[in-house]
């Protein structure tokens, strides 16, 4: 495939564009390009938006601040596992800040390790701190890979726009099929020793008299059959998963975006970071980009314009870009609603102490594939993914990720003096999804008579995490900051992609409708607009 061979091609010279031969006929980018369109991130919006686009015939320019990750380490490896990371896990971090912070109190989990370009960064804000990824392919990369549609209702409470019955029936298959979403097998889920530690839990929710769904997920089930069985290089059963998949995973740069570059038409640049955004008189925009090596160093500074520009950089990424233009004048006709409508998803996350003849195992896949399914729940709606914790040895420890109905919001505003955008959000509003964890986990504790784990999420005792999320979601919310395809108001030819046009909760992990919704507006937007400018 042409998108494949040009990743391998641009990793093995060490390149950081990356490009079919038609689109690389000019080389790298240089101050003063120009591009008919621009799309700003490699995640699952903006890898939709350049396909598309370039299947339309449109020559696209991709800006990835992260790297290509396609070229083997030391070890031979392209990622480091989760129990022996290295400065290949971490953005520019002198230790690594895994979501489980300790261990009987104790911090095992976490190494120093030299700042670098790694794959994922923690974003710390004051009071919450939100995973995001770093490289050709954004939160694919690092993700669990649980690809799952919400319930169709709370689909559309959330984005009431937003036309269900066409997003069901068409967008949701077609991102699924791109995706290469696959479900486990039952039987072999049910039988295989990588799983107990699920099915334990899921026996435990049956107690309390509660039900269970297997979760679709990117990931390649058959892959992890045959690596149970010696006959495939194992990723998901050699701990790997947050800080990248070696084997195995669906990730954009296998799907999408290998898809996008085989058109010859898209053009990558990595560790390319846009700054900011100008509109010219004639209607195009104006970035100023900054092109870093992996140790951080400034390399050069680019201005590159392009008619139509693409802002599929994540909640943080995109919001970020739009705020810091409105703020300092470079676009001051951007609406109030820039920054608003921001949410964790109502992630929390919490574990369990078994009884020592609940044995979860020693060896656990960490591709999460089943989860209690409470959702329905009038009073407190919550679906818990079952999360594995691959310590190597036996922890008799149930972990969990829950996404709850939270209907608190926060906001984005500038902070001038550190030239970033500041989220506006408490402790407090995690209550809701606190509470309704709770509920759930109290009810199983119960039913089980087993307790709460308190030493898993930091030095101080607690049993519910609620400082960080893997979901952001929010901060250009679609319908309010942009029309109800993804136009941003006030300016035209300028587009939000990404997880920052739905309002903080979703119900589900918002990968596929990401991804969904991007079709939906993509279609929209090059059926009007550039048929319009053609």
């Amino acid at each position: 495939m042409l998108g494949l061979a040009a990743l391998g091609a641009a990793a093995a010279a060490g390149a950081t564009t990356v490009g079919a031969p038609r689109a690389m006929a000019s080389g790298a980018t240089s101050s003063g390009t120009f591009v008919p369109a621009v799309v700003i991130g490699t995640g699952y919006g903006a890898a939709v938006s350049a396909l598309r686009l370039a299947e339309a015939g449109v020559n696209t320019l991709m800006l990835e601040m992260g790297q290509l990750w396609n070229q083997p380490g030391p070890d031979g490896k392209v990622f480091c596992g989760m129990l022996n990371p290295d400065r290949r896990s971490s953005w520019f971090k002198s230790r690594t800040e895994a979501p489980l912070g300790s261990f009987l109190w104790l911090d095992i989990a976490n190494r120093d390790i030299t700042p670098h370009a790694g794959v994922l960064d923690r974003v710390n804000f004051d009071q919450m701190s939100v995973y995001v990824g770093r490289g050709v392919g954004g939160g694919s990369l690092v993700n669990g890979g649980m690809a799952v549609a919400p319930r169709r209702s709370y689909f559309e409470e959330v984005l009431p726009g937003v036309d269900a019955a066409e997003m069901y029936a068409r967008h949701y298959p077609r991102a699924g099929t791109m995706l290469r979403v696959n479900q486990v097998d039952q039987g072999w889920f049910n039988a295989t020793e990588w799983y107990k530690y699920a099915r334990v839990s899921g026996e435990q929710a049956a107690n309390a008299g509660l039900g269970t769904v297997l979760i679709p997920n990117v990931y390649d089930f058959d892959h992890m059959r045959r690596e149970s069985q010696g006959q495939a290089p194992k990723s998901a059963l050699d701990t790997e998963v947050i800080y990248g998949n070696n084997h195995g995973k669906n990730s954009l740069d296998k799907t999408y975006l290998a898809a996008a570059l085989g058109t010859g038409r898209v053009t990558i640049e990595t560790l390319h970071q846009a700054k900011t955004i100008r509109r010219r008189a004639d209607g195009t925009y104006l970035l100023t980009v900054e092109q870093r090596n992996a140790d951080g160093a400034l390399l050069a500074t680019k201005e590159i314009s392009c008619r139509h520009l693409f802002l599929g950089a994540g909640s943080l990424g995109s919001t970020e870009l739009l705020l810091r233009a409105r703020e300092t004048g470079t676009l001051p006709n951007l609406n109030a609603q820039i920054g608003e409508g921001w949410g964790p998803n109502g992630n929390i996350m919490t574990a369990r102490a078994n009884h020592i003849w609940n044995t979860t195992g020693i060896r656990q896949s960490t591709i999460p594939a089943l989860a209690i399914d409470d959702w329905d729940n009038p009073a407190a709606p919550v679906l818990a993914e079952i999360a594995p914790m691959p310590a190597g040895l036996e922890t008799w420890v149930s972990l969990y990720l829950a996404i709850t109905k939270n209907p608190e919001r926060g906001r984005f505003t500038y902070d001038v003096a550190g030239d970033r955008a500041k989220l506006n959000w408490t402790r407090d509003q995690n209550t809701p999804s606190v509470n309704a964890t709770k509920s759930l986990f109290d009810r199983i504790n119960r039913a089980n008579a087993t307790m709460y784990r308190y030493d898993l999420f930091g030095p101080r005792a607690k049993n519910f995490s609620d400082d960080f999320t893997y979901h952001p979601l929010g901060g250009c919310v679609l319908g309010k900051a942009t029309d109800a395809y993804g136009r941003v108001h006030g300016y035209p030819n300028l587009y939000v992609t990404d997880g920052a046009l739905i309002p903080g909760s979703l119900g589900v992990n918002p990968l596929l409708t990401i991804t969904a919704l991007a079709e939906r507006n993509i279609e929209r937007v090059i059926q009007q607009d550039f048929a319009a400018s053609s």
